[in-house]
């Protein structure tokens, strides 16, 4: 087998596992009729289908679930290569496609950003900020940063980075014009600023003081699929909102939010790393996860600070 066909082989497998010709094309910097024609030629080469086409998924034939086993091979030993002509130090460089959440990643991981430039210059960073939760390979980013999602494509695995505190807060004009909650069942009569996309809706569980668990029931008049957005109308006095202690820290500090229901547990909530499952990770995105994990390790499990605690009244 040539160079060619091992390249084939190759675009077939990321075809297979992101699911389109336009996935699988993308993830080698190629057009969908370009990895079409990759996946005939591989096709033409055994004379026999591979896949077959329908206009909502790819299933593989049993030919084409053979090969895709012998691939997995042959890209591991492709791996293994380049990784030997690392000289095993495993220097990042090239180009390093991430996505982060908006108000976490302008919060918490510049700063990150600019040490990891500085260390590895060899590096260059496009970096999209948005809280929707993406087709990581079919929209081609190395890595995504997300808060409180897990992975449900078996291709990827999930690192958490970070573990938060879940804040309930509101503006002090809205508890002033809505009175304060006092309970848990008192949240049912106010507004709550609920997390959402196309794919996800924000619940709140909330562990009680006598130990219950239960679902908060109040009404939702506005949803976002943004935290900063969602913190931005907890201050302008639009309802309550729960959200990560990192992003309303601030806030409460300054007094332009003040904690709600301080006593019960809003539990927590995880940054979580994503990343394509590569027997060899690529330099550049395990030395990115790495610091980030490193760097956040102090927040894990965090409490609030004596400034949030002086905006609650405890």
């Amino acid at each position: 087998m040539n160079g060619a066909e091992v390249n084939d082989v190759l675009v077939f497998l990321a075809v297979v596992e992101g699911g389109s010709f336009v996935a699988g094309g993308r993830a080698f910097g190629l057009s969908r009729s370009a990895a079409g024609k990759a996946i005939a030629r591989l096709e033409d080469r055994f004379a026999a289908r591979l896949l077959n086409r329908t206009t909502r998924a790819l299933d593989l034939t049993d030919a084409g679930r053979r090969l895709y086993e012998h691939g997995v091979a042959i890209r591991g030993a492709v791996e293994a290569t380049e990784a030997l002509s690392q000289s095993g130090t495993g220097t990042p460089r090239g180009i390093m496609r991430i996505t982060l959440p908006d108000a976490l990643g302008r919060r918490v991981m510049l700063p990150l950003l600019r040490r990891y430039l500085d260390e590895w210059p060899d590096v260059q960073l496009e970096v999209s900020f948005s809280d929707r939760v993406t087709n990581l390979v079919e929209d081609g980013f190395d890595l995504a940063i997300r808060i409180d999602v897990s992975s449900p494509d078996r291709s990827l695995i999930a690192r958490t980075v970070m573990t938060d505190e879940a804040v309930l807060s509101a503006a002090p004009a809205y508890l002033e014009a809505r009175g304060t909650p006092t309970s848990t069942q008192s949240l049912n009569r106010h507004d709550l600023l609920f997390f959402a996309s196309r794919n996800t809706r924000q619940t709140w569980r909330l562990l009680d003081t006598d130990g219950t668990w239960l679902r908060a029931q109040g009404k939702s008049r506005l949803r976002a699929d943004s935290g900063a957005a969602l913190r931005d109308a907890a201050v302008a006095g639009m309802g309550i909102a729960l959200l990560p202690a990192c992003l309303v820290e601030d806030d409460l500090g300054a007094g332009r939010l003040q904690r709600v229901l301080p006593k019960v547990d809003a539990g927590t909530v995880k940054v979580v790393a994503l990343y394509p499952h590569k027997r060899l990770l690529d330099p550049k995105v395990r030395r990115f996860v790495d610091l980030i994990a490193s760097s956040l390790a102090g927040a894990r499990k965090r409490r609030p600070s004596r400034a949030m605690r002086r905006t609650s009244g405890t």
